[in-house]
């Protein structure tokens, strides 16, 4: 087992009972859970069908951690659920990039980012699967509405384990889904508005 699994699982174990930590948009639907963890058939099965490769990081995820659950925003969705996409063109008028859904007509014959992890509404989470940001882990709009956003986070593992140290760490980072406690203290929709 990667060094790096056996730290996330350590980490995934404490963090939701860390006292400051950050507040995670759907840790009420994972509960800091991960799935049953894959097997490497049922990986090669959905490889096969979709005519790709999982990136490495991912996979060693998926077959050592879990296929499931706890993960950024509303967490990772189960592998049958991920979906392929293709990324816009650059609009002529410079407004965002948006993205399509691989059987859409007017999806792009170009690289493909599988959707992961659920954001809501027309948001994607997605991961690299071919062209030069395989591995890479990317957010943007469907529509279009907000730019891409490429994580700098080398693959995966990184990604998700900057996800539950920054929680950790009660930081804020809109990237990941966390909202700081001073943040949520604060806000007309936190503690102190309740309490009026």
């Amino acid at each position: 087992m990667d060094s790096r699994t056996s730290r996330i699982r350590s980490k995934l174990a404490k963090v939701p009972y860390q006292a400051r930590r950050s507040h995670s948009a759907g840790a009420w639907r994972h509960q800091f859970r991960v799935g049953s963890r894959l097997g490497s058939a049922q990986v090669d099965a959905f490889e096969s069908e979709h005519r790709i490769e999982l990136p490495p990081a991912y996979r060693k995820f998926l077959v050592e951690l879990g296929g499931s659950g706890a993960g950024p925003f509303y967490g990772l969705l189960p592998l049958e659920e991920c979906r392929l996409f293709t990324m816009d063109r650059q609009p002529p008028d410079g407004t965002p990039r948006g993205f399509h859904h691989v059987s859409h007509p007017d999806a792009l014959q170009g690289d493909l980012f599988l959707q992961i992890v659920e954001m809501g509404c027309s948001d994607l989470c997605l991961i690299g699967v071919t062209g030069p940001l395989t591995g890479r882990m990317l957010t943007g709009n469907a529509d279009g509405f907000w730019a891409p956003n490429v994580s700098s986070a080398r693959d995966f593992l990184f990604w998700y384990e900057r996800w539950l140290d920054h929680m950790r760490d009660g930081k804020d980072n809109k990237a990941l889904g966390l909202t700081s406690p001073a943040t949520v203290a604060t806000a007309p929709w936190g503690p102190r508005a309740r309490a009026r």
